[in-house]
């Protein structure tokens, strides 16, 4: 090596973090905003008088915009160049949270969250390609590092902010905070370092068509499992298929989908033809063992995130704030380790730490399946999601890192949109399965135990619908349980049967989780055994 490059890397070393201020926000802007929305929904219900159903769907077109369209921003990013390109999405993200402001009606609310999805769908890959383009060495792992704890952070801060403006001023202003963060992030962008794109880059649209409808197709067809059915189709399908389900037909198509893009992609590159996203990046047995380490870890978070919530908002009857004030041990720890893991990457590899982390959050899952009851400020409770938010913190930084410094820096943009593709999926994978398992073992455990409860006679039954068994509040069921013939000591013995299996099932469902853990240590122990300052070129 010359002795300008070692001078080189040396300025590239203490190059200012000021530019990393804005990607940092960046992420925060994002995430804050798919964390406002949940807040926001009972406002828009009100304002708009529309169902929730229509009111969540800005939470649906967000979600379906960014997956179905990030591969395509990451190859346009590249074409234009990352500066320029990230200048204006984040533009047209504060377009969008003005809509969201002076919304009329659903309508509008449901367009800006398209206008958000699709600026997201380029912000996700430009912010790995801005990092590889103006850090290196630690530098590099810090500012990746500080993406995984932007995400805990603005989860965290949403709830909390947007909780208390939602609750004292209404819905509305919570957007006045992304709009802030959009500006901010505009003016901080000349802080970063230029590049200039190549216009010689053609951007395929056959695998953009193959891919974005595949991943559309898997997340709706798994976010609809449980309200459209898992085999057979409910009332609330909005089709049926002989008689079936459409989400598994959508699920079943979009893996199809999937693979016909990796065949074309494939096809491509052997013609040496610029591809949609270079499958380069997952050439080694390593990458690809840390995409699905990825997928794992995501999957685990959202199932907590769908579960804790679930259990303190619907079956307690506790408000959103009561909910992030339950989960901030979790979302603190993630987004602290997710910053103080790169500590030990220079002296244990990827591959260990994946392994003690692993071990970390199977041991903590186990634990939450033991000890949790029906009250979530007990210490023991509190400290199985600590231990499982330091697993997760060191796991979405640690395999997204191997990820970015294995590629060359001209690929970082196709390592960003593989990252948000997968975080993407197994989001909606992890909820949508966590979901269904969790409401067929209720609606099996209460059918199982009504027939032995010989206090609950088959004529009581039958005026239930038991094919509906859902997680309801106490004060839910005994409503319902107040319009049949009940009598009051049947009303309490339904109850304590619901409370029990409420509790059998949430204790099942961490279980499950454990073994999902654990089984994730096959691809923790492919990832690479070399430390950083060991990184093979």
């Amino acid at each position: 090596m010359s002795h300008t490059s070692l001078a080189d890397d040396a300025t590239q070393e203490k190059r200012s973090w000021g530019p990393m201020i804005g990607l940092f926000l960046a992420q925060v802007l994002m995430s804050f905003n798919v964390a406002a929305l949940p807040i926001s929904l009972g406002g828009m219900v009100e304002d708009f008088g529309v169902p929730p159903t229509v009111a969540s769907s800005t939470i649906v077109v967000y979600g379906l915009a960014v997956a179905a369209l990030v591969m395509t921003g990451a190859k346009l990013g590249q074409r234009v160049g990352w500066v320029l390109i990230f200048r204006v999405v984040i533009v047209v993200f504060a377009g969008s949270s003005v809509m969201m402001i002076v919304s009329p009606n659903v309508g509008w609310a449901i367009g800006g969250q398209v206008l958000a999805g699709a600026a997201a769908a380029i912000i996700v890959p430009a912010l790995v390609a801005l990092i590889a383009e103006n850090y290196r060495g630690s530098q590099q792992a810090t500012a990746v590092g500080s993406l995984g704890s932007a995400r805990a952070f603005s989860g965290m801060s949403a709830f909390l902010i947007g909780g208390t403006i939602g609750t004292l001023v209404g819905w509305r202003p919570v957007f006045f905070v992304t709009l802030g963060l959009a500006v901010a992030v505009f003016l901080l962008s000349f802080s970063l370092r230029s590049d200039k794109g190549n216009r010689e880059i053609k951007i395929d649209l056959v695998a953009s068509a193959l891919i974005g409808s595949a991943i559309v197709l898997l997340t709706l067809g798994f976010n609809n499992l449980n309200g459209w059915g898992i085999f057979f189709a409910t009332e609330t399908a909005p089709f049926t298929i002989a008689g079936f389900s459409p989400a598994p037909v959508f699920v079943i198509v979009g893996v199809i989908l999937g693979q016909l893009f990796f065949v074309w992609t494939r096809r491509r590159m052997r013609d040496g033809k610029v591809p949609l996203v270079d499958l380069s990046v997952l050439r080694r047995p390593s990458e690809r063992a840390a995409i699905y380490a990825m997928f794992v870890i995501v999957a685990m978070e959202a199932s907590v995130n769908f579960t804790v919530p679930t259990y303190i908002q619907v079956v307690q009857g506790r408000t959103p704030f009561d909910t992030s004030l339950a989960m901030m041990p979790f979302n603190l720890t993630v987004f602290v380790t997710a910053m103080l893991v790169i500590r030990f990457y220079k002296k244990y590899s990827p591959r260990s730490i994946a392994l003690f982390s692993f071990v970390l959050t199977t041991a903590a899952l186990l634990w939450l399946a033991f000890v949790v009851n029906n009250n979530w400020e007990t210490l023991p409770t509190i400290l199985g999601l600590i231990v499982f938010g330091i697993g997760q913190g060191a796991l979405v930084t640690l395999v997204f890192n191997v990820l970015v410094t294995a590629a060359p820096k001209e690929l970082a943009g196709d390592v960003g949109s593989l990252r948000g593709t997968t975080q993407n999926l197994a989001s909606a994978v992890g909820t949508a399965v966590m979901g269904a398992v969790l409401v067929t073992t209720l609606s099996f455990g209460v059918t199982q135990a009504v027939e032995e409860h010989p206090e609950l006679p088959a004529e009581l039954v039958a005026q239930v619908d038991l094919d509906q068994v859902n997680f309801v509040s106490n004060d839910n069921l005994r409503s319902v349980l107040e319009n049949t013939t009940a009598t009051d000591e049947q009303i309490e013995a339904a109850i304590t049967l619901n409370e029990e299996q409420r509790l059998r099932t949430l204790k099942l469902g961490f279980l499950i989780l454990a073994g999902v853990s654990a089984a994730a240590a096959l691809p923790a122990s492919r990832l690479p055994k070399y430390r950083p300052d060991e990184i093979p070129a």
